[in-house]
């Protein structure tokens, strides 16, 4: 009876392949462990080695692969997606979720070296694993991408405002590709409001009360409602949704409202 009752609980194999940049810890392994836990296989990249073997062994090795590299090394994105498709035989899914924010600061005072290694990994990355996913299977074969944006694009972000371009310009580049992409490759975005990771942590360390306090859902974010959002933008259940971005906020934004 044990044998039968862990067989009736097993994942059943999707047939679906996704690849998932920046996967190995927070809103990217959020979304592996929602895509591997409905049985889709899963490539996930990342620029720490053991960071990707843990997270590897975490997801389950049988299921999940990694690859290493910096995300806007044009070698590694071609690299990942040729790895994958070694793997798996196909690549249905692309998660754009590797990114970075090294500045904190007013713009006035924005070093534009900074500014241009953030747009290089956050948007030109998320292009490249685009152009690279759709040439290797998704042109003939069809797909769904998903670019985790941010609120930080759809709104004045006071001292994240380089992060704020670049999640901006990342809402634009799903419109582009949803509309260029379309009808066989449906692009759509996710924008979070704060989600309790160690990218997030000088958001809210040491005064998580006060800003949780904000959102009228009473808490902030973690990994897996942004998994949630982008297992039901990859899934059949969204067959007819392209070119939009999803806010999962906590509700943040109402109170943008007059009162």
């Amino acid at each position: 009876m044990a044998t039968e009752a862990n067989e009736a609980t097993e994942v059943q194999d999707s047939g679906k392949v996704a690849l998932i940049t920046g996967g190995s810890r927070g809103i990217g392994y959020g979304v592996a462990q929602a895509l591997v836990a409905r049985g889709d296989r899963v490539c996930i990249t990342g620029r720490g080695e053991e960071a990707l073997k843990e997270a590897v062994e975490a997801l389950g090795s049988d299921r999940v692969i990694a690859v290493a590299g910096k995300a806007h090394d044009e070698a590694h994105q071609a690299i990942a997606v040729e790895r994958t498709m070694e793997a798996f035989g196909r690549v249905d899914f692309l998660i754009n979720n590797a990114g970075t924010n090294p500045v904190f600061g007013p713009m006035a005072d924005l070093d534009l070296g900074v500014a241009r290694k953030v747009f290089e990994t956050n948007v030109i990355s998320a292009l490249g694993f685009a152009q690279q996913t759709w040439k290797a299977w998704q042109k003939e074969n069809g797909g769904a991408i998903v670019n985790i944006a941010s609120v930080a694009g759809l709104a004045a972000s006071p001292f994240v405002g380089a992060y704020g371009m670049s999640k901006a310009a990342m809402v634009n580049l799903t419109l582009q590709l949803a509309h260029e992409f379309a009808p066989l490759v449906r692009v759509n975005a996710i924008a979070p409001a704060v989600v309790r990771t160690k990218f997030a942590a000088a958001l809210y360390e040491g005064r998580e009360e006060e800003v949780t306090a904000a959102y009228p859902l009473g808490r902030l974010g973690v990994p897996e409602d942004i998994g949630g959002a982008a297992a039901f933008l990859t899934s059949d259940q969204s067959d007819w949704i392209t070119g939009q971005t999803l806010v999962v906020d906590g509700g943040i934004f109402l109170n943008a409202g007059v009162g």
